[in-house]
């Protein structure tokens, strides 16, 4: 996030566009409603499902799954052509912006219609409501990355809140909203495939000096492969062994029966996890972790806040702390880790890592320090480019609309779309082992829209077949005008049902992040 979680409650107007935010990042989202109720902020909810904020909305656009970017085009061509932007901070703190204007001078409220469905009107006021706001915020999630397009729309909202100047102010800016817990940290120490600690690019020379001097390694120059890349080259034999720590590959990615095939090719599988998951069962050895209850730590939440995990009590059996598997394995395979404490590797991290090199665990004893860090003397930071952005001047990027991957036909009549419910987490490796999550909600549901029900002969709670390109599955119907017409949601915690069976691997060129959220279906009434 480029602002605060508290920032939030005092915006004059929310922006939320592709976040379902009251049942995935419920703290965040009494922020929102907090903001509505009792100061006045306007929210606009961009979604094609009626999630719980829309009742608090002061504008729903229910826009077409897939097409973000257009919508945000069409935003910002009202905004242009009523002269509503913030000239002065286009000028003096942002390039490129001709080329945008160029690419968005086509995309009229009109023609936004036609491609996404919201009526021009909507269009309109919600481009109008943002750009005269004093404050406004953007919050996002996977509903906005999760796409063969998802870089182009991330992009996009940069491009709207820079258009307005409300980037570096104070309940502002531009806030993905992480959703696992401390894969901000995780990122934040080059847990991916491109980059070192604190984003440094692996492929920059001076980069990767500094850090062979620091681990007294040489290291490759070349950039990694994210999971699906991993899966596909497994299937290809191009990869030969596999470690996963904590990831349940046969229930999160797309295309299960691929990532079956992918993992029974390897030589060895190895996974650490604190529950014997899908994946687990495939694996050739299983290393137990502890939980974030049973080790000491750090865990940086999703507006860059480094905070304190303290064991409470002790790891069963065998499990051990995710940072001792790791230094004993790597010990054993001939570079040593000699660490006594998970403090010792921070202060590790704070030499390799700028961003956090004013945080120490005497600092962060009582309350997490936002990073930027940079010293000992630094209060942390609450938002991000105040005076300035970290390339210099904003980029506006000139985004045109591209649409899904994966497009309806007649075999294949309705888009499904997935994601979560507030009452599991992610694969239900723990929330389906809880007593009160499963009475709460028990079994998997397909929503499905009353007149497409009608239209495929689906009655309400029986079993339905839902198909792909790629596989079926069978679950219990729930027929909800949550749902718009031509479009069905299922959430993806139940292995009963795994949704993933159904969902296109297909990949965003830029970020390579499948496109969860738009595959094509049909569905038909399935046997007792």
């Amino acid at each position: 996030m480029t602002n605060s979680i508290d920032e939030i409650e005092f915006a004059d107007v929310i922006f939320a566009i592709g976040t379902n935010t009251t049942e995935n990042h419920p703290v965040i989202g009494s922020k929102v409603k907090r903001a509505v109720r009792y100061h006045g902020a306007k929210l606009i909810v961009v979604d094609p499902r009626d999630i719980a904020l829309t009742k608090y909305a002061e504008l729903w656009l229910r826009p077409k799954a897939g097409t973000n970017v257009a919508l945000v085009n069409g935003i910002m061509n009202v905004i242009i052509s009523e002269d509503l932007q913030a000239k002065d901070y286009v000028k003096e703190r942002t390039e490129g912006f001709e080329a945008m204007k160029a690419v968005v001078a086509k995309f009229t409220p009109e023609r936004v219609e036609e491609i996404t469905g919201v009526p021009a009107a909507n269009i309109r006021a919600a481009a109008r409501l943002y750009a005269k706001a004093g404050k406004a915020s953007i919050l996002y999630c996977m509903g906005v990355t999760q796409h063969s397009t998802g870089t182009d729309s991330v992009k996009n909202v940069a491009n709207l809140a820079m258009l307005c100047g409300m980037m570096g102010i104070e309940s502002g800016g531009v806030n993905p909203l992480r959703g696992q817990g401390n894969v901000q940290g995780a990122c934040d120490m080059g847990c991916l495939p491109n980059v070192f600690p604190a984003y440094q690019n692996v492929t920059v020379d001076d980069n990767r000096a500094r850090f062979q001097k620091a681990w007294g390694v040489k290291l490759p120059a070349n950039v990694g492969l994210t999971i699906v890349e991993i899966m596909n080259a497994a299937h290809k034999g191009d990869i030969k062994g596999l470690y996963v720590m904590g990831e349940n590959l046969m229930m999160s990615d797309p295309d299960l029966h691929h990532v079956e095939e992918a993992l029974k090719n390897l030589d060895l599988l190895v996974v650490q996890d604190i529950f014997l998951t899908e994946t687990a069962k495939f694996a050739h050895v299983v290393l137990p972790a502890a939980s974030f209850a049973e080790k000491d730590g750090t865990f940086s939440n999703t507006e860059r806040r480094v905070q304190r995990v303290r064991k409470a009590v002790a790891p069963p059996g065998m499990a051990k702390p995710d940072w001792q598997i790791l230094s004993g394995l790597s010990t054993k395979m001939g570079y040593p880790m000699a660490y006594a404490s998970p403090s010792e590797i921070m202060d590790e991290i704070r030499k390799v890592t700028p961003s956090y090199a004013g945080i120490t665990y005497r600092r962060i004893e009582r309350r997490g320090i936002q990073w930027p860090c940079p010293n000992t003397d630094h209060p942390g930071t609450k938002y991000l480019h105040r005076d300035r952005f970290s390339r210099g001047l904003g980029l506006f990027s000139a985004i045109d609309y591209i649409p899904s991957a994966e497009q309806t036909d007649k075999e294949y009549p309705l888009i499904m779309t997935t994601g979560r419910i507030l009452y599991h987490y992610h694969t239900g490796t723990m929330t389906r082992l809880a007593r009160g999550s499963m009475e709460r909600y028990p079994e998997s549901l397909v929503e499905i829209n009353p007149r497409d029900a009608e239209r495929f002969g689906i009655e309400d709670e029986k079993l339905v077949k839902v198909t792909s390109r790629r596989g079926s599955v069978t679950a219990k119907a729930s027929l909800t005008d949550r749902s718009p017409e031509g479009t069905i949601f299922m959430n993806f915690h139940f292995r009963e049902a795994a949704v993933n069976l159904l969902t296109n691997s297909v990949l965003d060129p830029l970020a390579k992040i499948p496109e969860y959220k738009v595959s094509a279906v049909r569905i038909e009434a399935a046997g007792a």
